[in-house]
C-alpha cells in the first residue's frame, strides 16, 4: 500500500496524557502523524486527526523532523518546575512504522533521552524494529524505567491477516519480544485489541515477557465499542465467522485462561489496570 510521507515542524512533542493514559502516565510522545500499518480496528481512526484528513488511515505519515529537539526542551522546561515525566509512547502512531527504518526519529529520540532521561518510558509497538535500537534501550534503563510493550493480538496469522494485513508477522514479534527479554529489558505482551487466538497461546510468551495486558475492542476504544462498532467490527467479525470472539464479557474469559498459566499478578486488565509504574531492580 503506497503512502505519501511528509516532513512537519511540530510546534510540541509531549502531550499531557488524558484518558487512557492518566493512570501511571504524565505524558504522551508520538513522532509521527498517521500510521502506515493501517489496522482495521485502529480507534485512531475515528479521531479528529484522520476524520480531517482527505486521505485515509494508512495512507499518510508526517514526520516531525524536530521531535528530538522539541523534546529537549521541553523536558527541560518541566525538570526546572520539578515536574514528573512518565511518557507513553506512542498513543496514536506506531514509533517503529516503517518510515522509522530511514528517518531514525524514534532512535533520535531515545539518544536525547539517555542524556536527558524521564522518570518513566513505556513503547507501545507491533513492530520488530525496535531491536535495532536495544543498544539505546540497555543504556537508557539504567537511568529510568523502561518498558516495551508490544502488541501481540493474537497467535494465527490467518488472523492477523484479517484485521491487520500490512502489520507484521507474529513470529517476528515474539522473537523481538524474546530477544528484549533476554537484554534485561521489562516486556509486556499486549493483547490489543484480543483477537482469536490458539489454545497455545499462553505457551507461546512463556519466558519472553513479564507482564500481560488485555484490552479488547468493546471496552478499549475509549468509548466503550462505539468507535469498534463505527469502523465496522462486528461485521468483519461476522463475516469470517468470528462473532463468538466479539462479545462484551471476552475479556474476563481470556483473563481466566491466561491465568491458568501465568500468576495473577502477570496478567493486567484494559484501563484500570492499564500502564500502573512498575519497580524493578536493573538486570
Amino acid at each position: 500500500m503506497p503512502t505519501e510521507i511528509k516532513e512537519k515542524i511540530a510546534k510540541k512533542i509531549l502531550s499531557e496524557a488524558k484518558g487512557y493514559l492518566d493512570i501511571g502516565f504524565t505524558h504522551s510522545l508520538n513522532p509521527y502523524s498517521g500510521c502506515a500499518f493501517a489496522c482495521k480496528y485502529c480507534y485512531v481512526r475515528e479521531m479528529p486527526i484522520q476524520k480531517f484528513k482527505e486521505m485515509p488511515w494508512g495512507e499518510w505519515v508526517d514526520i516531525k523532523t524536530n521531535a528530538a529537539e522539541n523534546y529537549r526542551n521541553e523536558i527541560l522546561k518541566l525538570r526546572r518546575n520539578n515536574k514528573p515525566v512518565n511518557i507513553f509512547m506512542s498513543s496514536a502512531t506506531d514509533p517503529y512504522q516503517p518510515v522509522e527504518a530511514n528517518a531514525a526519529l524514534t532512535r533520535r529520540l531515545l539518544e536525547e533521552m539517555i542524556d536527558n532521561p524521564p522518570d518513566l518510558l513505556q513503547i507501545q509497538t507491533r513492530s520488530p524494529l525496535i531491536t535495532r535500537d536495544m543498544d539505546l534501550l540497555i543504556v537508557l534503563k539504567e537511568r529510568c524505567e523502561v518498558l516495551v510493550s508490544m502488541t501481540v493480538e493474537t497467535d494465527r496469522e490467518d488472523v492477523k491477516r484479517i484485521f491487520a494485513p500490512y502489520a507484521p508477522g507474529i513470529k517476528l514479534r515474539l522473537k523481538a519480544l524474546r530477544e528484549l527479554h533476554d537484554a534485561g529489558i521489562f516486556t509486556q505482551a499486549a493483547l490489543s485489541p484480543v483477537l482469536p487466538f490458539t489454545p497455545d497461546f499462553p505457551d507461546v510468551l512463556k519466558g519472553i515477557v513479564d507482564r500481560i495486558w488485555i484490552d479488547t475492542l468493546m471496552i478499549g476504544d475509549g468509548l466503550m465499542g462505539r468507535r469498534s462498532e463505527r469502523l465496522g467490527m462486528p461485521q468483519l467479525f461476522e463475516t469470517h465467522d468470528l462473532s463468538k470472539w466479539y462479545q462484551k464479557d471476552i475479556h474476563l474469559r481470556v483473563e481466566k485462561y491466561f491465568k491458568a498459566s501465568f500468576p495473577g499478578e502477570m496478567i493486567r486488565i484494559s484501563k484500570d489496570e492499564a500502564f500502573p509504574i512498575i519497580k524493578h531492580e536493573p538486570v
